[in-house]
């Protein structure tokens, strides 16, 4: 899924009141958990009800249907446990008004137990005190045993391991904040059917000068801005750094104290999309439109999340053409850079934490990161089996699942060069975004030169940065 990452004016108002609150207690929510990481087991008299705050329940169809599917299996396993689940009270705007949101709760003393956050929020939430550092409430051991993923299954026994590039995705200043939940590499999808009227062969590892000469050559043969690349546009920071990744550029620093969008692998990164533009190959639009051209069959390459693959499944067939897909493309003599999209599984901060509650929570969120939950949400949403070898595995519960779906071998295999989405620093983490995805929409469409453009976003970022 694409969440939006333009700061809108209601959720710039959402976070700037959530600040205002934590100013006027301190610099955060509060400090992280001093719970002892020995949690409690939890008898089958011990009756606890947790509530689950996730954006998924929101979306409503196949999401909130598989949010529904997991907590009953859940529930099925474990009597004792209600869980309720929970749309953020703001949906406005962007995905960051989550986070901000969920900052109000707790100041109001209502916030849910586990919350389903993305990634960007991370370096905030974590310095703000709005999550807890899982080390602090489980343990170190709970978390390696939840990740190696021996026995969390009744359904699917065995050993499922997380795959190893997932599972720092949630880790901030050296301590593990969120087991990661539901998230896609980027996709090159294409309509087979259409470039072998042509006779356009894609490449298993196309490069961006593949991209362009395919893209002339469908130009040629009357089909208009035939590529579309939605990381280029409001909604594509996950993506886009990405691209620019590949093209040997950085975001921000390991240290997150400086930003580097405007770095000379960042400009190349998104010169290469504005010549795609000049050449009248990438089409202009937003996110939403750009993903239902595809599915119509209007456009045809587009670089996109795994997650769309329901609806390019149900466009294609409609249509009447064939689905493929193979990776995202590499820039000249470089390696590609996947990042992810998604987000993870918190436990949010409490003040006064109730341990039966604490262990309850813990216990949801390995079932839905485990074998049971991947299995759910990779066939029901496409997101990637972040417990990989369920598909890879020749025995994997998922591997028929993985073979026979468009796009889910370059998925799961790009999972093994994944680079983190990186979160930005500081308070004004959103508005940095904001920043970036301007200076590269702005640059790629509307004329705008990208070095100049780019390395003045970049200054303009540093000065948020505190």
């Amino acid at each position: 899924m694409y969440l939006s990452t333009r700061f809108t004016t209601a959720a710039a108002m959402a976070v700037a009141t959530c600040l205002t609150l934590a100013a006027c207690g301190g610099s955060s929510v509060g400090t992280a958990s001093s719970t002892s990481s020995a949690l409690p087991t939890l008898g089958t008299d011990d009756k606890v009800t947790i509530t689950f705050e996730s954006y998924n329940v929101a979306q409503g169809g196949t999401w909130a249907d598989t949010v529904d599917e997991l907590i009953s299996g859940f529930e099925a396993e474990h009597p004792n446990v209600t869980v309720k689940a929970q749309a953020p009270a703001n949906l406005t705007g962007s995905n960051t008004a989550y986070a901000a949101n969920l900052q109000a709760e707790i100041l109001a003393g209502q916030a849910p137990d586990v919350a389903q956050e993305t990634f960007d929020a991370l370096d905030w939430m974590a310095t703000q005190g709005v999550v807890d550092p899982l080390q602090d409430v489980v343990g170190t051991q709970a978390i390696k045993e939840a990740f190696n993923g021996k026995d969390l299954s009744t359904t699917y026994p065995g050993t499922w391991p997380m795959n190893q590039k997932a599972r720092t995705l949630a880790d901030e200043n050296g301590k593990t904040y969120g087991m990661p939940y539901v998230f896609s590499t980027p996709v090159l999808w294409y309509n087979k059917t259409a470039l072998d009227k042509l006779g356009i062969t894609m490449p298993a590892a196309p490069t961006w000068d593949d991209i362009e000469t395919i893209g002339k050559k469908l130009v040629a043969a009357g089909h208009k801005t035939p590529v579309s690349i939605p990381c280029t546009v409001t909604g594509g920071d996950w993506c886009m750094q990405g691209i620019i990744k590949s093209a040997g550029g950085h975001i921000v620093s390991s240290d997150k104290k400086t930003i580097q969008f405007g770095d000379q692998g960042s400009i190349d990164a998104v010169t290469e999309m504005r010549k795609l533009y000049d050449e009248g190959i990438l089409l202009n639009t937003d996110v939403t439109t750009m993903t239902t051209a595809f599915a119509k069959g209007q456009s045809l390459i587009q670089l996109n999340t795994s997650n769309a693959l329901a609806t390019f499944t149900a466009g294609a067939q409609a249509g009447g053409w064939d689905l493929a897909a193979t990776k995202m493309p590499a820039f000249s003599g470089k390696t590609p850079a996947p990042t992810n999209s998604g987000s993870a599984l918190f436990l949010v901060h409490q003040d006064d934490p109730d341990q039966q509650k604490q262990a309850a929570a813990w216990e949801f969120i390995k079932y839905i990161t485990g074998p049971d939950g991947v299995d759910a949400i990779t066939k029901g949403i496409g997101y990637v089996p972040i417990r990989d070898t369920m598909a890879s595995a020749a025995d994997g519960p998922l591997h028929k699942w993985y073979t026979a779906t468009p796009g889910a071998e370059v998925n799961v295999a790009q999972l093994q060069q994944l680079q983190p989405w990186d979160a930005y620093p500081g308070d004004n983490y959103s508005q940095i975004s904001k920043l970036f995805s301007d200076a590269v929409q702005n640059s790629v469409y509307l004329g705008k030169d990208p070095k100049s453009t780019l390395t003045q976003a970049q200054s303009d970022a540093q000065a948020l940065v505190k």
